[in-house]
């Protein structure tokens, strides 16, 4: 575990999943398969792979099949406050609801009243990483501050990315960064080194982000909030190890579905077909029921049981 441990990690998963249609008219992106497994499954389990202490989803009322899955998963804990709860059997789980499709940042600062202290990392379900533990390699280097995995892209692809600006030489795969630019303009990006979607970030980014005003697309963007924060804040990129699938769109994720089926075949015989719902102690990730409505701007009036779970 890391010397700084990351007690929250926050899954967005209100996207309507667009590039993906027709199949998510009826189905969430989040669940859609990748060979054995569906999306979903994979961040699960590598926010149980850092120690979390609380998994917070982030998910629409038109996505509450998400909320249906993990709950049938991953367990239902009734009949007990969150102050009852043992971390000897594993992270809680919390869903936040953001119905107005108004960014990641947006989705970011819906969590801020649930989110425990310190810093706390954000996971892209869309975004599977497969080899080692992503997040796992990244709280292994982080040493404060803000740091967001990143990988090198070809300079046509840079417009569809957060691009970094560097500011200086690397170490141990960390890149120290002067500035972040979303999705820029082909020709205009400052580097090719493009963020992913893994953050490890420092709370401060809560106050830059009601700073923030609505970027590419008329959205909160949390490549924005960084950029802000990181005049007082040092910002690192971090080059993981694992290789990345964009299950956002059809391609990626039948290329991920491919390297799934290729992994199973490598260990003498299909890999399990149920979720694994255990955490590095044995102990069972805990879904929290009903769900959470921290944040009045999101939902005025539906804040419930936030006092119950600081």
């Amino acid at each position: 575990m890391p010397d700084t441990p990351i007690r929250t990690v926050i899954i967005p998963a209100a996207g309507k999943g667009t590039r993906l249609l027709p199949a998510t008219k009826v189905t969430a992106k989040e669940l859609l398969p990748v060979f054995d497994r569906v999306v979903l499954d994979f961040a699960i389990d590598e926010a149980i792979g850092i120690g979390a202490e609380r998994i917070i989803v982030v998910i629409s009322t038109e996505k509450v099949a998400i909320q249906a899955y993990l709950s049938g998963h991953v367990g239902t804990l009734t009949g007990a406050s969150a102050n009852d709860l043992s971390r000897s059997t594993g992270p809680e789980m919390i869903f936040v609801f953001q119905d107005q499709p108004r960014g990641l940042g947006h989705a970011v600062l819906c969590c801020k009243e649930v989110t425990l202290p310190g810093p706390f990392a954000v996971l892209l379900p869309d975004d599977i990483i497969l080899g080692p533990n992503c997040l796992a390699e990244m709280a292994a280097h982080y040493q404060g501050g803000h740091m967001v995995a990143a990988m090198q892209v070809r300079p046509e692809e840079t417009s569809q990315y957060g691009i970094f600006r560097l500011g200086g030489l690397p170490r141990d795969n960390c890149f120290p960064v002067a500035g972040m630019v979303e999705k820029p303009p082909v020709g205009e990006a400052p580097s090719s080194i493009a963020a992913v979607g893994r953050y490890i970030l420092d709370p401060v980014i809560f106050d830059a982000l009601e700073k923030t005003h609505p970027g590419k697309g008329g959205e909160l963007q949390l490549t924005d909030a960084i950029a802000l924060s990181s005049a007082a804040t040092s910002v690192v990129a971090y080059k993981f190890s694992g290789t990345r699938h964009d299950c956002g769109n059809h391609e990626g994720l039948l290329a991920a579905g491919l390297a799934r089926q290729a992994m199973a075949g490598q260990v003498s015989g299909a890999l399990p077909l149920k979720p694994t719902n255990s955490d590095a102690s044995g102990g069972e990730v805990r879904a929290m029921l009903p769900t959470v409505m921290p944040s009045p701007a999101v939902r005025v009036g539906r804040a419930t049981a936030v006092a119950d779970i600081q």
